[in-house]
């Protein structure tokens, strides 16, 4: 290791010894300022490539992130369409409506009039799936609730219970009301 990396292409011809004699005085006098000045000699171009190093780094990170949430929301979609095609209830286009809200449209699905009635006693829940409403248990639809807040859309169990913060708490309501 005799020869240095500056000897070793001066002998295969790569620069001159003019070049290589700058070359060294020229590192000479970045380590003579160095320790005369006690600060460091800032190199702009390692500088600018440590940033975008740390820039890279950081938009890589954010997209592993989105890709990772993305994932995990396929994932979760996969596991409600799942509970819901297993659980859901055979429809046998019922001849009773029941009108339930989905956002802020009321809407309407025909069942048997035992099915309304689970429905009405918070036993059963109506899930939204591509665009379709099933009716499923309501022990279903709370692990639905847990995973996805949005697919359960009709669930009596979800309503207020008589008595906490409800205004007409004081009157009775019907058993036949149909609306």
């Amino acid at each position: 290791m005799a020869n240095s990396l500056g000897d070793q292409f001066l002998k295969a011809g790569l620069v001159s010894k003019d070049q290589l004699k700058k070359a060294k005085k020229s590192k000479s006098k970045q380590q003579h300022q160095k320790i005369k000045q006690k600060t460091e000699v800032v190199d702009e171009a390692a500088v600018a490539a440590r940033q975008a190093a740390a820039e890279k780094a950081a938009r890589d990170r954010e997209l592993n992130r989105l890709q990772r949430e993305d994932v995990e929301r396929k994932a979760v979609q996969a596991q409600v369409r799942q509970l819901i095609e297993a659980n859901r209830l055979p429809q046998d286009d019922g001849e009773v409506g029941y009108n339930f809200q989905d956002g802020a449209v009321i809407r309407k699905i025909f069942v048997s009039a035992e099915v309304r009635d689970k429905l009405a006693r918070g036993l059963l829940a109506i899930a939204r799936l591509d665009g379709r409403y099933e009716v499923i248990p309501s022990d279903v639809a709370g692990k639905i609730l847990l995973r996805d807040e949005t697919c359960i859309v009709g669930s009596a169990a979800s309503q207020p219970e008589n008595g906490q913060d409800d205004a007409y708490a004081d009157y009775q309501v019907p058993d036949d009301l149909m609306w």
